[in-house]
């Protein structure tokens, strides 16, 4: 058997790019029929760490982090749907769209990584956030999106007031930034390259191909 590739997937559930990013690269590993060769693992980043516990709405936050106009709101959500269809995935934009703090959801997809349904698990949150205007930082929430994917919620959910489990989780989301990295996605090619940003499908084919030639 091929020497698997690992791919580290450094993103936040909140991200509509991140999401966008990896549905390019699962196209890209899909049209190169490689699946079997490659080693999925999801990382924690957190965009917006100090997001208080009820949220806060969209549209505000992005006006006050990057100065973003309505128009622009506008523009970027219907730009990010579209890109979002042609991928096969559903974005749900809405007025009253809330970001939120996403610690819990990624120590749960830290924590399905055990079970081999870190993506799965990912996946699951990626649509429940964009696609059916679900808080994914309430509790219940995540409950239910762990059984939707096949996880036990009980032992998941006790991870979350592990104080042990917080403490590995905020050490890797500190570590990112020290690494260098500062932004998502990015996907990080057998613990050596790293690439940031929603690339298209052809850039991750040829990193894929690269990384895979057995002169590589």
């Amino acid at each position: 058997m091929a020497e698997q590739l690992r791919l580290d997937i450094i993103s936040d559930v909140v991200c509509p790019w991140c999401i966008i990013g990896f549905k390019r690269l699962e196209q890209a590993i899909a049209e190169l029929g490689v699946a079997d060769q490659v080693t999925l693992v999801w990382q924690p980043f957190q965009l917006n760490p100090d997001i208080p516990p009820e949220g806060e709405n969209l549209r505000e936050h992005l006006a006050k982090k990057y100065g973003t106009s309505v128009a622009d709101s506008v523009h970027a959500r219907d730009n990010l749907t579209q890109l979002g269809a042609e991928l096969g995935f559903a974005f749900d934009y809405f007025d009253d769209m809330k970001t939120v703090n996403t610690r819990d959801a990624h120590i749960l997809i830290d924590y399905a990584k055990a079970f081999d349904k870190q993506t799965e698990l990912a996946l699951r949150l990626f649509s429940a956030f964009f696609g059916e205007r679900k808080d994914i930082s309430d509790r219940t929430v995540l409950a239910k999106e762990l059984a939707a994917v096949g996880l036990d919620p009980q032992p998941a959910m006790a991870q979350l007031d592990d104080k042990a489990t917080i403490a590995n989780i905020e050490a890797t989301l500190h570590d990112w930034p020290r690494y260098g990295v500062t932004a998502v996605p990015t996907v990080v090619f057998n613990q050596s390259d790293a690439l940031t940003g929603a690339q298209s499908v052809e850039m991750y084919k040829q990193l894929l191909q690269e990384f895979l030639s057995p002169s590589s």
